[in-house]
């Protein structure tokens, strides 16, 4: 794999652009009441989680999916909005077009932020630094007045690092000769895919910058860190073989609700998973997907998370099977502490069907669909999804909901993979646009 200060890659660039504070500073140009005020976008409750948060909140220590509780407690002045999912959509919307007036080769990669191939378009925008400039004023134009930072590198994690340097609008380019001083400097926390718990480990070590960390050979890092490590150890490097996809493909569906209060009742939880595995079903058939691996994700009150996995032989899409499956995880899974928020979802879209198993799933599982009973729930759908498209979402409903339907106690999140949270949602809602992720 060549490095990125090779003469074959040398002219590739590419630029990443992230709003600033996009909801926060949304709420903050539509009401000139909430400018130059921390505010706080997302469920006003105490169950509720930060969805994102203005720059006057954040020097108080308020961030993204922190606690509501907390936040309240660290900025008591904050003013806090339920959010407007629809307007920011249609900002993102043209935020996403502007950026094709530059370049055919935009990827959006969540509801505020995106990537461009930027590779020999100074040819008709000038240099690099006169097109980014140019990107920054279209998108304050198209929004009616919103700030954005802009990144560029030679491969996609360095510019996704850049636009976060001289944030809020800000501009930073790193050219290819620069890379190697730019990433030996940098902490390992940096590093997209780094997590807490990496850092950590790394700093039992005594690995604090990527500079130390390439010492390691790849063999040390796989052993250290599985996988991860290996795509880690080309990370270090600057190396990033992804390119700028216009059409990704979807990976995976999931939706997850928090509870306004924290439970072990199992029966409660089973019907929270018909309620997921039913709009996780049918937004895979919408959309003519089928995957073959279902996972649990269950979080606690003392915020530990825990996901459980199984894979299957054939790829699936039928709600009862994806809730069958839920509920054989969960009756596995010992409950140290009552449960905050439960989710259920659906990958492995593309998996090859002779894949290797881990221990406890596929086959090794005895996940043998009934060919039979697949067919009849896959008809089962088939009426239901017809019956709604006609007559509306609620026109017909599972038995199993009837009692949940009547409760308003779960906000729920349709997760499909970008965060963007879009669309009407009802109080204590937060709903994507429906589409598998990627």
């Amino acid at each position: 794999m060549s490095s990125v200060n090779s003469p074959a890659r040398a002219a590739i660039m590419i630029i990443h652009l992230d709003m600033d504070a996009f909801f926060a500073s949304v709420e903050q140009m539509d009401n000139p009441d909430l400018r130059g005020r921390p505010v706080i976008v997302g469920g006003s409750s105490d169950r509720g989680v930060v969805s994102t948060c203005s720059y006057e909140a954040r020097a108080f220590g308020v961030h993204s999916a922190m606690p509501m509780v907390v936040a309240r407690r660290l900025c008591p002045q904050a003013a806090i909005v339920r959010g407007n999912y629809r307007r920011y959509g249609e900002l993102s919307n043209a935020i996403m077009a502007s950026l094709r007036d530059f370049s055919p080769l935009v990827e959006p990669a969540s509801v505020d932020e995106a990537y461009m191939d930027a590779t020999g378009l100074e040819r008709l925008f000038g240099p690099l630094d006169e097109l980014m400039a140019a990107i920054k004023t279209r998108v304050f134009d198209v929004t009616g007045g919103l700030t954005c930072s802009v990144g560029a590198a030679p491969v996609k994690f360095l510019a996704k690092i850049c636009s976060d340097v001289n944030k809020p609008n800000g501009v930073f380019i790193l050219r290819p000769e620069e890379v190697d001083a730019f990433l030996c400097a940098l902490p390992v926390g940096r590093i997209p895919g780094v997590g807490k718990r990496m850092v950590q480990s790394l700093q039992e070590m005594g690995i604090r910058t990527v500079g130390q960390l390439r010492h390691f050979s790849p063999e040390a890092m796989e052993r250290r860190f599985g996988k991860w490590g290996g795509a880690l150890y080309e990370r270090v490097h600057g190396r990033d073989n992804r390119k700028v996809e216009t059409g990704r493909a979807a990976k995976s569906e999931s939706a997850e609700c928090t509870f306004a209060e924290d439970t072990r009742d199992r029966d409660f939880l089973q019907r929270m998973l018909m309620a997921h595995a039913e709009r996780v079903g049918t937004s895979l058939r919408k959309h003519g997907y089928k995957g073959r691996t279902v996972t649990l994700k269950v979080k606690f009150c003392d915020f530990k998370q825990v996901t459980r996995s199984r894979t299957l032989e054939e790829p699936i899409n039928a709600t009862e099977t994806i809730f069958q499956i839920g509920c054989q995880l969960l009756a596995e899974l010992s409950f140290p502490q009552p449960v905050r928020l439960i989710g259920l979802g659906v990958s492995g879209f593309d998996a090859p069907a002779n894949q290797l198993f881990l221990p406890g799933t596929g086959k090794a599982a005895g996940q043998n669909l009934d060919p039979q009973v697949e067919e009849k729930r896959q008809k089962l759908d088939a009426a239901l999804d017809s019956l709604r498209q006609k007559f509306g979402g609620q026109a017909v409903q599972r038995g199993r909901l009837f009692t949940l339907a009547q409760q308003e106690s779960a906000p729920e999140r349709v997760n499909n993979g970008k965060g963007d949270g879009l669309g009407k949602k009802p109080e204590g809602v937060k709903k994507s646009d429906g589409k598998p992720s990627s």
